[in-house]
């Protein structure tokens, strides 16, 4: 568990930079919209055709996968339905709602808990894995849409392949299915500039927060509520029904309840900032699940390690 806290305090600390840095004006007004773009169309790209380079698709096709795919599918249905049919919010509210409900951390938190609470770091692989390769490109494919003004058919189909990170993700993949072997100088420079973009979404994450208070009173309030309710509580309850029906027991069932519990990742503000939609939503989600996942993730060991 010391390592579960050391992974937290870390992030904690690179945010509370973000912090001072936005209290202070250190980086002007301009600093989370240009931060946003450099992180969305540079950084996060790299990053992903690296982490892509390694990745086995075999991974996908297990139990364990399917129970955390079930997880996240549910409570994005539930926070889309309420907020569409209840709450009326746009399609791009919707979709940032919907990922702050169900899109784990599975880089920065999720692979510190796989290595030290789990005991194996490859893990979190196939999460990220199906983060990556199925629920980005849906989500991005959505929002790209509907904050464009014009949804049609042609537009939707054509949205993936205008995304940088859905590009070099498919890039990366595509390298790895190939056996294409990049010498590392090839490979290097994307490395070091994909190294930037968790600590970046981090410092833009603590940036925001020092322009508001979380879970002030606004318009996505309770959107924050919901989705916060959903990711905490609801998504490891649907983990554990799901392996269970899918005959999982002991360190497997273990294993998803507890990838199911791991705090919203920051990419989903970073989405939000791109396309300005629900950014608040986002900010106040990551920060209530960010805290309330701790005490989460030992309940879990507590009964079921």
């Amino acid at each position: 568990m010391t390592d579960i806290l050391q992974g937290f305090t870390i992030i904690a600390v690179v945010i509370l930079v973000g912090f001072v840095i936005g209290r202070i004006g250190l980086l002007g007004p301009a600093a989370r919209p240009v931060i946003a773009r450099l992180t969305f169309f540079v950084l996060t790209p790299s990053l992903l055709f690296t982490v892509m380079l390694d990745a086995d698709p075999g991974d996908l096709l297990t139990p364990l996968v399917l129970a955390s795919v079930t997880a996240a599918a549910v409570v994005f249905v539930v926070f889309a339905l309420v907020a569409r049919l209840v709450w009326r919010r746009s399609v791009a509210d919707t979709v940032v709602g919907a990922l702050s409900s169900g899109y784990v951390n599975a880089n920065n938190i999720g692979l510190p808990v796989a290595a030290y609470v789990l005991g194996d770091a490859t893990l979190i692989a196939p999460v990220i894995l199906v983060q990556l390769l199925v629920i980005s490109p849906v989500a991005l494919t959505l929002l790209d849409s509907s904050t464009s003004g014009v949804v049609t058919l042609r537009s939707v189909v054509a949205q993936p392949v205008r995304n940088p990170i859905i590009i070099a993700s498919a890039l990366g993949l595509g390298v790895s299915l190939l056996g294409i072997d990049l010498p590392d100088a090839a490979v290097e420079p994307f490395r070091i500039i994909g190294g930037g973009a968790v600590p970046l979404m981090l410092i833009a994450f603590g940036i925001s927060l020092a322009g508001g208070h979380i879970l002030e009173p606004g318009p996505q309030r309770r959107d924050a509520f919901l989705a916060s309710a959903l990711k905490l509580l609801l998504m490891p309850a649907v983990a554990l029904l799901a392996g269970l029906a899918l005959g999982l027991h002991g360190d497997d069932l273990f294993v998803v309840v507890t990838l199911a519990g791991l705090p919203t990742a920051q990419n989903v503000f970073n989405y939000a900032q791109r396309y300005e939609a629900g950014e608040v939503l986002a900010r106040d989600t990551i920060a209530v699940t960010t805290l309330g996942a701790l005490p989460v993730l030992m309940l879990v060991a507590a009964t079921l390690h």
